[in-house]
Order: structure tokens, then sequence, then C-alpha cells
């Protein structure tokens, strides 16, 4: 029998956020600002909302 590597849920969430820009229809921008936040250990509601509006004002979109 052979035997079959069960991943942890970090090595999950780690392989997700390493190909999460890779992901059709996924805004490269956002992917890259999530993982970048998670490689930081800082992967927070607060943080995430900062990160989505600093990309909107980059953007030219306020609201």
């Amino acid at each position: 029998m052979d035997k079959q590597t069960v991943k942890s849920g970090k090595e999950i969430v780690d392989d997700f956020f390493s190909t999460i820009a890779a992901i059709e229809s996924v805004d490269v921008a956002i992917a890259n600002r999530l993982a970048e936040l998670y490689a930081q250990d800082k992967l927070t509601d607060r943080n995430v909302a900062n990160e989505l509006q600093k990309i909107r004002q980059q953007n030219g979109n306020e609201n």
C-alpha cells in the first residue's frame, strides 16, 4: 500500500497563499498584498481593509 502524505492545515494555507495570484479571475495586486500580509503574519481584518483602501486609492477610486 502506498503511503499518502496528509498536509497540515498550515501547509494547505501556505500553498494557497503561494499560488493565490495564479488563480483565474483574481486581481493580482490584491492577491500579492494578501500573500504579503500572510507571510508577515499580519493577515487581520483591519490590515486587509487598509491594504484594499490603498489599492483603491492607487487606482484612483476613493470609494
